[in-house]
Formats: C-alpha cells, sequence, structure tokens
C-alpha cells in the first residue's frame, strides 16, 4: 500500500464523493452518481464548505481519491460545553477495502476532533451495516446510545 494523505475536499472531487458515497447496497438507493451531479449535491458541498464547523475530507493515494467522510464539529452546552466531533459519510473506495485505510481515515478524524478541543467523538451507522458495527467497535467506540430519526422526504 502506497501513502495516504487526508486533505479538505474541493469542488472538483465531489463526482469521485459521491461516486463512492453510491457504491454499496443502502448508498446505491439513496444517491445518483449520474453526471452532471444534481445540483442539490454542488449546493451542499458549498453549504460544507462554508460552515467553519464542518469537514468534508478525502483520502488519497496515488492522486486518486479511495476514502471520503465528514467530521461535523458540534458545540453543546451538555457535559461542561463540550464539543463533539460526529463522523458521517464514511466510504471507502471498494478496490481498497481491508487494506486498512478506514482504520487510517478514522485515527485521522479523530486527531482533528482532538485538535478541534472536542471531548466526544460520535458516529451513526445503519443498523444493516453488522461489518461497519465491528470495525467501529475494533475502533473503541461503544454502542452506548439508540438513534432514532425521522424522515422529512426530499427537503
Amino acid at each position: 500500500m502506497t501513502a495516504i494523505f487526508f486533505r479538505r475536499a474541493e469542488l472538483a472531487d465531489l463526482p469521485e464523493i459521491v461516486a463512492l458515497l453510491a457504491d454499496d447496497e443502502l448508498g446505491k438507493s439513496r444517491e445518483d452518481a449520474g453526471i452532471p451531479l444534481h445540483s442539490r449535491y454542488v449546493d451542499a458541498f458549498r453549504a460544507v464548505a462554508d460552515d467553519p464547523n464542518q469537514l468534508l475530507a478525502v483520502a488519497v493515494s496515488e492522486e486518486k481519491i479511495v476514502g471520503t467522510l465528514q467530521i461535523s464539529f458540534i458545540p453543546g452546552i451538555s457535559r461542561m460545553g463540550a464539543w463533539r466531533g460526529q463522523i458521517e459519510g464514511v466510504r471507502i473506495a471498494a478496490a481498497h477495502r481491508g487494506l486498512g485505510i478506514g482504520q487510517k481515515i478514522f485515527q485521522w478524524a479523530i486527531e482533528e476532533c482532538r485538535m478541534r478541543g472536542c471531548s466526544l467523538v460520535q458516529l451513526t451507522t445503519d443498523k444493516l451495516r453488522p461489518d461497519a458495527h465491528r470495525f467501529y467497535e475494533r475502533l473503541g467506540f461503544v454502542g452506548s446510545h439508540y438513534g432514532y430519526k425521522l424522515d422529512l422526504g426530499e427537503g
């Protein structure tokens, strides 16, 4: 495996990021990786890029994007004013799974949260992803809470 580095995503990366999000059983029913990209992706990218508490990142190897994730830095009053790092949208390219990139991207993301002063890193994962659950537990995450979502449809 060649060197991996991580950086903030750029608008030019968006088609590859959406393709990664669409490249699994759940993603292919939720995402549309067709080119040109739907304008909602571009609008969402701009909103994330303009928000200092959002970090959409890519993992790069040999000048190719091999992974992505988004971190939301969330201020809060509870836990004595603690900041949380919320990790979402984690994907590793199919051809690069099983090579340790997932662990590296999480180590990087957790360090980003530390550098931003977060005292907690959290994530949600679909109940239909048992392999992901085992992976997160190996990284030290604990399934300590139930998560609930209310789908409001097209927003």
